[in-house]
């Protein structure tokens, strides 16, 4: 179980499209199962249903973005730091 949690927290964005992907999928399917599609149509809604799950995580993910950008970066200062003096 170790290495799907390391995976998960090194590729978020990836995982909560993989989730989020099997529940909407999980939920197509099982509302779409007595409409009588064809073997391409259930292909095409499943990647629809996949690619709509990817767009949500990505527009999501613009907020985590911002935020990143607004926050400087652990331990470093407002003001450039100070040229360093030469050695000749």
């Amino acid at each position: 179980m170790n290495p799907v949690i390391n995976w998960v927290r090194l590729h978020p964005r990836l995982a909560a499209w993989l989730v989020l992907a099997l529940g909407m999928n999980a939920m197509v399917v099982y509302e779409a199962r007595n409409v009588g599609l064809l073997p391409g149509q259930w292909l095409a809604l499943v990647v629809a249903t996949t690619l709509v799950a990817g767009l949500c995580v990505w527009i999501i993910g613009w907020e985590d973005d911002e935020e990143e950008a607004d926050e400087p970066a652990a331990g470093a200062s407002a003001e450039p730091p100070a040229p360093a003096a030469k050695k000749e």
